[in-house]
């Protein structure tokens, strides 16, 4: 498939629980744990526990619909506003949300955060404390000058995004531009962590395959510095799977702290 018949995630949408099932799910066939429940799922541990990271409000802006990131910082952060392009994502989420029939089951996750923790057997307890701590659920229009209007939120202490510059932008000005507007989220000194593929073209979620804007290390730390954000820490994970659904290389952690 030639590379301009891709399908854009925003414009095009996707089928959100094929999505979760590909690459989040606890199935025998499920390649991806790694590098993107793992991995993660670490570094924000990390961030979270050491006290690098805190604040009292904390927007998430990425791909899907997905919760595992969160559980660290709802240890310490008690407000969190998801915002969400595809109405569907934001319906699969508010199923789990409210505990509803039918709700995705993330309990191979919160059994792993509890292990990240310690706290062995407090998998209820996880998942009850983060569903405490989202406020809101939001559509988001980057076309918008305020993204999320007619919401208009307070400034973040920190902003947690996976992957969405990676799937909404189509080249470097169009990358810019869209890190620029989540910047803007954030108060000063507040702190972006980003979770970004590297080196990838292209994704499948259901029976299509989406645009991956290709980059590499380099450019988001030089993106980062250009559009003032001091680098705080850095991590790359390997790819550590086989597989023909996504042809990204490695995946990038970084986190950036705005200027005062």
């Amino acid at each position: 498939m030639d590379s301009t018949t891709y399908k854009l995630y925003h414009v095009h949408g996707m089928d959100s629980r094929s999505f979760l099932d590909l690459y989040f799910s606890n199935k025998e066939d499920m390649v991806f744990a790694e590098d993107f429940l793992k991995f993660p799922m670490e570094m924000l541990h990390y961030q979270f526990s050491t006290g690098r990271v805190d604040g009292k409000f904390l927007i998430d802006i990425s791909i899907g619909s997905f919760i595992h990131l969160l559980y660290s910082a709802s240890n310490s952060i008690k407000k969190i506003v998801l915002l969400k392009f595809q109405e569907k994502c934001i319906m699969e989420l508010s199923r789990w949300l409210h505990d509803r029939t039918g709700a995705y089951d993330w309990s191979h996750t919160s059994s792993a955060a509890a292990e990240l923790e310690g706290m062995r057997g407090q998998l209820q307890d996880k998942e009850m404390r983060l569903r405490s701590s989202i406020m809101q659920i939001l559509k988001c229009d980057f076309e918008q000058v305020n993204i999320t209007s007619p919401v208009l939120l307070p400034l973040a202490d920190c902003v947690i995004s996976v992957s969405i510059l990676d799937v909404i932008s189509k080249n470097e000005d169009e990358y810019m531009k869209n890190l620029e507007k989540i910047i803007k989220l954030l108060k000063p000194g507040g702190q972006l962590l980003l979770f970004s593929l590297l080196d990838a073209t292209y994704w499948v979620a259901g029976a299509e395959r989406f645009h991956c804007f290709k980059c590499n290390e380099e450019f988001v730390k030089n993106a980062f510095v250009k559009l003032g954000l001091v680098i705080d820490y850095c991590a790359v994970q390997r790819r550590r799977n086989i597989s023909d659904i996504i042809d990204y290389k490695a995946f990038l952690f970084i986190v950036g702290c705005k200027g005062e």
